[in-house]
């Protein structure tokens, strides 16, 4: 708690580079079927497990209201940076559920920002509820989630065909292009956050948008290197400081963690963890893809892999630095805590072999054979 603003700036830096990473890595036009099941996935889940989440901790944790949705909302995002195992490649012949987990990743970890404020106006808002309610509705729901994913794609559009432009005139170097990115994404996210908007959304629109551009560059390239370096270049780039920012903040985790802490809060935070990992996750993700193109190998995996990590640690520390303090501060963050721990032992040991056998079992054909 007492240097949770240096954990607030790293785990923002790195969920940024990951949100832009996940957008680059998606191929399908937003007018594509496929993303019916990620838009069900971020909306319909994310709503489910924060409820759920919240009802369990004023029912059984006896936390207040606001205390409880703000738990809520910061475990019910999954993480784009540790689940690149379950993640799209970006070969192109990815599985629905790799597409599906890739882009909710990519949508809720800026999703997640009205429920994180409703839960800390809850608890700090002493004005009438309708008023501080319509205000928070309009501001944090009405204008900050459209405006992040149209700021973030407008800028990032317009900017990267402009690269693409001087890249042709000049043989701009790609790793160059790689920074110009990197500057593209870290400004697209400020400029949308000076709007009002979620800036965790236009990172994640800016990435859809470069790759969107760079795509098109490429079906109208003149030479097999302009077709296949620049989007490979971005995506390596990318990737390398996403990886690097993982182990940052996963090392960073371990640094903070005290023995006092988890014994004290050891059985609650197991209790809250599975809770979330077997039944929340799992519960919220089957109902909200219920009649969707995933076949019912994808839909179990897709709410076994609700992967806690480094944004759940973002938005606690988003929170604390907002005015959560006092003993409801130190729980949430021990519960928090746990709560990563397990979601990275367990995924972390059953992601691969898991995403092996669903993609042996279930080909890229017969997962979109319904769409």
């Amino acid at each position: 708690l007492e240097q949770d603003a240096f954990l607030h700036r790293i785990t923002e830096v790195a969920v940024i580079v990951s949100l832009f990473t996940a957008g680059l890595k998606l191929s399908p036009p937003l007018n594509d079927k496929r993303w019916l099941v990620p838009l069900r996935l971020a909306f319909g889940s994310m709503a489910l497990t924060v409820g759920l989440v919240a009802a369990a901790g004023v029912l059984w944790l006896e936390l207040p209201l606001g205390a409880a949705v703000l738990l809520g909302a910061i475990l019910a995002p999954t993480d784009p940076v540790l689940a690149s195992d379950v993640q799209v490649g970006g070969e192109g012949d990815d599985t629905e559920l790799e597409f599906g987990l890739t882009s909710e990743a990519g949508l809720n970890d800026g999703l997640a920002f009205p429920f994180v404020t409703l839960g800390l106006a809850l608890l700090t808002e002493t004005r009438d509820g309708f008023a501080w309610g319509a205000e928070w509705f309009l501001a944090d729901v009405v204008w900050a989630v459209p405006g992040g994913l149209v700021i973030g794609y407008g800028i990032a559009y317009v900017v990267g065909r402009a690269l693409v432009h001087v890249r042709r005139k000049t043989e701009m170097n790609a790793s160059l292009e790689a920074f110009a990115g990197l500057g593209l994404t870290i400004g697209t996210y400020a400029i949308a956050d000076l709007a009002g908007t979620w800036g965790f959304l236009a990172a994640f629109a800016a990435g859809l948008a470069i790759g969107r551009v760079e795509r098109d560059a490429a079906a109208t390239a003149e030479t097999g290197e302009e077709r296949a370096v620049p989007i490979w270049a971005l995506r390596n780039f990318f990737s390398q400081l996403e990886h690097f920012g993982e182990i940052a903040v996963m090392l960073l985790l371990g640094g903070l963690l005290r023995w006092e802490g988890l014994s004290t809060y050891a059985a609650g935070g197991l209790a809250v963890a599975l809770l979330l990992l077997f039944v929340v996750r799992p519960l919220a993700t089957f109902v909200s893809t219920v009649g969707s193109p995933l076949v019912v190998e994808g839909r179990v995996l897709a709410g076994w892999f609700g992967i806690r990590g480094i944004g759940s640690l973002y938005y606690l520390s988003y929170a604390v630095v907002g005015g959560l303090g006092g003993e409801v501060s130190e729980q949430l963050t021990w519960l928090v805590f746990i709560t990563v721990i397990v979601s990275v032992v367990l995924h972390g040991t059953s992601a691969t072999p898991l995403m092996a056998w669903y993609t042996a079992h279930t080909p890229p054909d017969r997962d979109r054979e319904q769409l």
